[in-house]
């Protein structure tokens, strides 16, 4: 007979869990309702602009690089803004994470522009661009005039569709009572979901078995707010929360 405990563990690699923007669908909750509707009049956003904002992993760049490729408008990212960026023409453009701008003289260049075009402008970043730490008066100004909108923390609901995505992504097959045992545990944040995602999947592959409550449990103990009580327990073990609408 093999003796498996003398074989050499599998060696994990971080090979990339690639997301998709588009067409994958939105799981749409009361989280993100409020988006949605914003995001489905583009014509109607006051003086052509749209801001949304959220906390990390909850879906601001699948929504923006979603509207983009539907309707055609280039995407371009804060980190690269720099000097008087290039602005495609086109019927409006979206500028992710564009709360790490690289110069805020090139982000009011790419606003006047684009006002200057007719052209709309979807912004994305992790907080309201009224709350961005901005030094020009003139691009602070247009940022605190701009509307925003804002994605909640998810639903129980929502997390654990994000859960079950997150294993398909990366080809996981995770049993639906370890996913219970999990959701009852992990915080109730996107973020803290995917790492949860990513964390197993490395350890499964290093030890070439399957995730369940053991793995998951030495796994996750490091985890910053994994853990939970008696009754998120019990309410794991008693049924799933409702499934979020594909969109």
């Amino acid at each position: 007979m093999l003796d498996t405990a003398t074989l050499p563990r599998q060696l994990a690699l971080p090979l990339p869990a690639f997301a998709c923007f588009d067409p994958e669908p939105v799981l749409a909750d009361e989280s993100n309702a409020e988006a949605l509707a914003w995001l489905a009049r583009p014509e109607a956003w006051p003086q052509g602009r749209l801001a949304l904002h959220g906390p990390p992993a909850t879906g601001k760049s699948l929504l923006l690089r979603g509207l983009a490729a539907r309707r055609g408008w280039p995407v371009l990212t804060g980190p690269a803004l720099r000097g008087l960026p290039e602005v495609p023409a086109a019927l409006g453009l979206a500028l992710d994470d564009a709360d790490c701008m690289a110069e805020e003289a090139a982000l009011l260049h790419l606003l006047n522009l684009c006002a200057e075009r007719g052209q709309l402008v979807l912004l994305a970043g992790r907080a309201p661009p009224a709350r961005w730490p901005v030094a020009l008066p003139d691009l602070r100004s247009r940022l605190r005039a701009m509307p925003a909108v804002g994605i909640r923390p998810p639903g129980d609901g929502l997390l654990a569709a994000l859960l079950r995505r997150d294993f398909a992504r990366r080809q996981l097959r995770v049993e639906d009572g370890v996913q219970a045992w999990l959701l009852a545990r992990l915080p109730r944040e996107a973020a803290a979901v995917a790492e949860a995602a990513a964390r197993l999947d490395r350890a499964a592959l290093a030890c070439g078995g399957r995730v369940t409550r053991a793995l998951a449990r030495a796994t996750l103990a490091e985890l910053p707010g994994f853990g939970a009580d008696d009754e998120s327990m019990a309410l794991a073990e008693t049924g799933c929360p409702p499934t979020p609408t594909l969109l």
